[in-house]
């Protein structure tokens, strides 16, 4: 009985798939993104943030997230606080603007929120076809890059200088060669496809690290922290200001893209999409990505999205929502782990951000370099991400430079009327509200 309820809900058979090869894919995926688990806490914990509380937050908001995925949108798709859009929140918003990270989570709640409405609307179609691939590429790059400088900072192998601005660290020190070595070990198993490469390169360097005294071995398992400290802690009335327009429009952009970019190369990896190409159901997947969001902003953690990783599970067979619903009920289980997160030091956690950083950007390879035309708000907006320390500056500048240079070129034809107002409301943020 219970068997057919899930048949008939998840319709395995329909799917060419069945519960065990579902199930072995939601462990292949989680095992895939479990570092989330220790590097979100890592990096929010520096804004702030009770580190207890934002574990258990990622670990229930990866949980909504996937359970919404799969049993409602039914794809196996996975979710979880986004890589770069966490930095943003700590490092752009808090540290970088100087608002409190409630305000910030406040901006995590407006642009889910903002990402429903667009959903429920469609209009998202239309906001995806009208924003350039050149800038989307750009974008892409630019989060990596700037993951790439945080990693490298945490790890103090690139230090502040008054002359030059960045300098080479002391790479005698201990965090340095571990963060070093953590990046070489994940770069060398995710070549060789060793499933959960990262997570292995991250407890890895956590153990070494222990044995040579270089760090104090917490525990393993215990009763869950208190999410108290983050709980409905969101000041969304704060995250109206004016200057955090950017802010908003930054996480949600982000957001928007990196998930419709998930879910079409998820589905054409796993054969899921129709006949024209299309992928069914692509409003429920989106409101499950923008409930997500908002359901963590509301715990205590940065915007919820889908997870690239997803694709680890696609190729082990998962076809269904039902690996979207294992990967949800492992996050879960791993409540009960925050000994171990609270024992992963930082510069375990920056070889893995290094990592991710590469695949970040390897987008840029994508750009077209014969039209300087496209090739310039690129490189701009790549750049601009990790040397002003924001994603939302990196974006605005991007649009500036595209719509300037395109109408200076003669080239009007590729401006549309979105990009041309959005160049415009980013043009006065950067001249008059800065």
């Amino acid at each position: 009985m219970q068997k057919s309820l899930i048949e008939r809900h998840f319709k395995l058979a329909e799917h060419g798939t069945n519960v065990k090869t579902e199930i072995i894919a939601g462990i292949t995926t989680f095992l895939t993104m479990a570092y989330i688990i220790f590097v979100n806490p890592s990096i929010l914990s520096e804004s702030g943030m009770d580190y207890g509380a934002v574990f258990v937050a990622t670990c229930v908001a990866s949980a909504v997230g996937c359970l919404i995925m799969g049993l409602w949108a039914n794809y196996p798709i996975a979710m979880a606080p986004g890589m770069g859009l966490n930095a943003f929140f700590t490092y752009g918003v808090v540290m970088g603007m100087g608002y409190a990270w409630e305000t910030a989570l406040g901006a995590v709640f407006l642009s889910g929120f903002t990402f429903f409405l667009l959903s429920v609307f469609r209009i998202r179609e239309w906001i995806i076809n009208s924003i350039p691939m050149s800038l989307r590429l750009g974008i892409a790059a630019g989060i990596g890059l700037f993951l790439a400088m945080i990693a490298l900072k945490n790890a103090g192998i690139v230090v502040a200088n008054p002359a030059t601005y960045v300098a080479l660290g002391d790479l005698s020190e201990p965090s340095a060669l571990y963060a070093l070595l953590g990046f070489f070990v994940i770069t060398a198993l995710s070549h060789l496809r060793v499933t959960g490469a990262v997570m292995i390169g991250i407890l890895g360097i956590t153990v070494l690290s222990m044995l040579l005294g270089h760090n104090e071995f917490g525990g393993v398992v215990s009763m869950p922290p208190s999410i108290a400290p983050t709980l409905m802690k969101l000041d969304v009335v704060g995250a109206f200001d004016v200057a955090m327009i950017s802010v908003v429009f930054a996480f949600l952009f982000v957001d928007l893209f990196d998930t419709s970019g998930t879910l079409i190369g998820v589905a054409h990896r796993g054969g899921l999409l129709d006949e024209d190409g299309k992928l069914p159901r692509i409003g429920r997947a989106m409101m499950a990505d923008s409930g997500a969001s908002m359901a963590g902003a509301a715990l205590g953690t940065s915007t919820t999205t889908s997870y690239i990783e997803s694709t680890a599970g696609i190729i082990s067979g998962g076809r269904t929502g039902l690996t979207a619903v294992v990967v949800g009920v492992l996050f879960l289980v791993s409540l009960f782990f925050s000994p171990l997160a609270g024992s992963i030091p930082a510069y375990a956690t920056a070889g893995a951000l290094l990592y991710v950083a590469v695949l970040m950007a390897g987008s840029l390879a994508h750009a077209n370099w014969d039209d300087a035309t496209e090739a310039a708000p690129v490189l701009i907006a790549a750049l601009a991400m990790p040397l002003t320390f924001s994603i939302a500056e990196g974006i605005a500048l991007g649009f500036v430079s595209y719509a300037a240079i395109k109408a200076l070129s003669g080239r009007f034809r590729d401006l549309n009327p979105a990009v041309v107002v959005l160049a415009l409301v980013f043009s006065a943020k950067l001249l008059f509200l800065d």
